[in-house]
């Protein structure tokens, strides 16, 4: 009979045996996931560490926004070359106004179509022409501006684009006015 009552201890010994070893092996398991938990967030912060380290690399570096400035200044400057400026009104305005002042009541009518609408007319395209030239040298500036600044960081593309938009109104605007100054477009008519 002792050996039945034997058997038992031994059972309930082995039964405890193998719970110990189960504990053991989800505190294993619990031991190794919070080793992995932890290594983990050791490889988070290493990877914040390095997004702030590049964060603060590139907020060292150039941003861009004085070529992105500058290219839609070139844009704007080239549109008030081709519609007209308050600039240019104005001098031409006054040399309607000198025009008057100076042309006789007794000069022919060509002198006085030269003298009171040709030379407000000049002057309005020599405005026009200035501000043209000033939006095609700022979107060349914008345009060359990597090559003489960071060479590792690319201008953004929007940038590029405006600048050559702005170039090309300049361009535009500087032909136009030159046109319109030298009588080919629009020039004076004829006094008959």
């Amino acid at each position: 009979m002792e050996t039945k009552t034997d058997e038992p201890a031994a059972e309930d010994a082995r039964t405890e045996e193998a719970a110990t070893a189960e504990t053991v092996a989800e505190d294993g398991t619990t031991r190794a996931a919070a080793t992995e938990d932890a290594s983990g967030a050791d490889a988070d912060a290493d990877a914040d560490a390095d997004a702030d380290a590049k964060t603060d690399a590139e907020a060292a570096g150039p941003s861009g926004v004085g070529q992105g400035a500058g290219a839609v200044v070139s844009v704007a400057l080239g549109i008030v070359s081709l519609t007209g400026n308050w600039v240019g009104t104005v001098a031409a305005a006054r040399e309607t106004l000198v025009g008057q002042l100076r042309t006789s009541s007794t000069a022919s009518v060509s002198q006085q179509i030269k003298e009171v609408y040709g030379d407000a007319w000049h002057t309005t395209a020599l405005w026009a022409g200035l501000f043209a030239l000033v939006a095609l040298v700022t979107g060349a500036v914008v345009l060359v501006r990597p090559a003489f600044g960071a060479p590792g960081r690319p201008q953004a593309p929007w940038i590029k684009s405006v600048a050559w938009a702005g170039v090309a109104l300049g361009v535009i605007g500087l032909l136009l006015a030159v046109l319109k100054y030298s009588d080919v477009l629009l020039g004076l008519p004829p006094a008959s």
